[in-house]
């Protein structure tokens, strides 16, 4: 689980640093927000990581975010972290994976943040594999709440209730989300059809406008010859 977490970690980090270098507590802080106050990341967790991924070759120090300002007593420069090539390579690498690890608990979050980065068919795995997860989970929950209801008291009764309800709401919200996934792809493959029918469309004036204006001159070279003829009458 440790494990899990710290490459939870690791990867917002590196999708952190992929939009713009950053020191640590401003790290902290996005972090923070990205994962949610019930996984509030701790300096204590966040700089060893820092200086794993430094390791790795995977970030880099820029250099003290606050260089040109003056020197103050006691104060510690805060440190610039910026992605390296590597870096950029194990995010998009990571990004692109749709496995059961993608739709597991510690780490969906993290991939769903990171979605407007994805491609549309990984978006959709990752998101029909969580749901397939959940809606596994739930079967289990209403199945134990059915025959435990008279075993328990009312307010262990009510807690997993909540549970239940928890994650029939999120089953209800990813099957949104799918719909809307779906319907963007279909409109998305309407896309290049319809642009080939404007083409057929411009084609088909154009060679009417091209007939006709071909018609013309035979028009008038036909009444050319009868008013010869006439006059050599």
């Amino acid at each position: 689980m440790m494990a899990r977490r710290s490459g939870v970690l690791e990867y917002a980090v590196l999708g952190l640093l992929h939009e713009q270098p950053m020191h640590g507590y401003e790290l902290r802080k996005q972090i923070n927000a990205l994962l949610g106050s019930f996984r509030a990341i701790s300096y204590g967790s966040l700089y060893p990581c820092l200086k794993q991924l430094v390791e790795r070759g995977w970030i880099a120090e820029a250099g003290p975010a606050d260089a040109g300002a003056p020197a103050l007593t006691g104060r510690r420069a805060r440190i610039t972290y910026e992605l390296t090539a590597e870096g950029k390579e194990r995010f998009q690498n990571w990004i692109a994976e749709a496995g059961p690890e993608a739709w597991d608990d510690e780490q969906f979050g993290v991939h769903f943040a990171f979605f407007s980065r994805t491609d549309q068919a990984v978006r959709m795995r990752i998101l029909e594999g969580r749901r397939t997860r959940l809606q596994e989970r739930m079967a289990l929950l209403r199945g134990s709440l059915t025959r435990t209801s008279e075993r328990v008291d009312q307010y262990t009764a009510e807690l997993a209730r909540h549970g239940l309800a928890g994650v029939e709401h999120e089953v209800r919200w990813l099957s949104e989300l799918i719909a809307q996934e779906q319907g963007g792809q279909a409109q998305a493959n309407q896309e290049p059809s319809s642009a080939s029918d404007g083409d057929r469309t411009v084609t088909t004036r154009t060679s009417k406008t091209n007939r006709k204006s071909n018609k013309q001159p035979r028009d008038r070279r036909s009444s050319a010859s009868v008013e010869i003829g006439r006059n050599h009458r």
